[in-house]
């Protein structure tokens, strides 16, 4: 029996076959999961419902089970810095590098990524809640 909070099969699959400089895309249940990230990507669908599972939920267990070296968000063209970003920061420390992308950019950077190795679709309602976790060493 595993000890850590993560017990889906699949997800633990996937961080388990990845390694250093991999990454983990977590999104809002408004990424279009299905056209923006590089085709044949494990991806799995934790959106159960609006709102249900949130991005932040994820991202605490994913920080409890890998290290985390580093993230990138998507950050909106204009206006204030989203509230999740605090959240982002809060739950990961700041030891982890924190880096921002534009919409377009962010996308890019999911689709044509060599070291994107899962995708997890949340059911986040909040706005600029995707979140590219790259992998680093135990």
């Amino acid at each position: 029996m595993l000890k850590t909070k993560l017990i889906h099969p699949r997800i633990l699959q996937a961080l388990a076959a990845a390694g250093h400089g991999a990454q983990v895309l977590i999104t809002d249940g408004n990424y279009p999961a299905s056209t923006q990230v590089k085709q044949g990507v494990e991806t799995v669908y934790l959106n159960l419902t609006p709102g249900l599972v949130k991005v932040t939920d994820i991202l605490d267990v994913l920080n409890k089970t890998i290290s985390i070296e580093s993230v990138t968000v998507m950050e909106p063209g204009e206006g204030e810095e989203p509230e999740i970003f605090l959240e982002f920061k809060e739950c990961l420390g700041s030891e982890v590098g924190f880096n921002k992308e534009k919409r377009f950019d962010f996308y890019d950077q999911c689709v044509e990524n060599d070291d994107l190795c899962l995708v997890i679709v949340s059911g986040e309602q909040r706005v600029y809640a995707n979140i590219l976790l790259t992998i680093g060493v135990v």
